[in-house]
């Protein structure tokens, strides 16, 4: 409960903030660098990034930066507010995103993310692999003999 209240405050202070925009979910992002805006990715997708995840604190938990490797993945296998965050950015783009606990890992937490903890990302979207179309291949008719 108590990380809930911190968390609120906070995305409550960040709200304020210049060019901060806030989603119908609540997720709140800039467009740091706005890159190709015809290539955005979609739910299926998968996605080529970089990118720095810190608390409400400043406390850094991950970062790609640190590894010096950038990371591919699923845009659907990650957590609801990068999903739906990185669809609203370009290829080759740069976006923040403050994450209300309930988009990122909620009641449980994570690792060194407390429960009911907003997080803030910084994401470089390098690349958007796009989902192939899945095609539905006719059914074989089958003939009683």
């Amino acid at each position: 409960a108590q990380n809930l209240e911190k968390s609120a405050a906070w995305l409550a202070e960040v709200e304020k903030m210049k060019g901060v925009e806030k989603t119908e979910s609540g997720l709140l992002y800039r467009i740091d660098r706005a890159g190709d805006e015809s290539v955005k990715p979609t739910a299926e997708d998968k996605v080529k990034v970089d990118y720095e995840g810190k608390l409400s604190d400043g406390f850094v938990f991950d970062s790609s930066y640190e590894r010096g490797e950038a990371i591919e993945f699923p845009l659907r296998g990650v957590i609801r507010g990068w999903t739906e965050g990185l669809q609203l950015v370009g290829k080759g783009g740069q976006i923040t995103l403050w994450i209300p606990a309930d988009l990122a890992y909620g009641p449980r937490g994570g690792g060194s993310i407390g429960p009911n903890e907003a997080l803030e990302f910084k994401v470089e979207l390098h690349d958007v692999i796009v989902a192939e179309p899945v095609v539905e291949e006719p059914a074989e008719e089958v003939t009683e003999e």
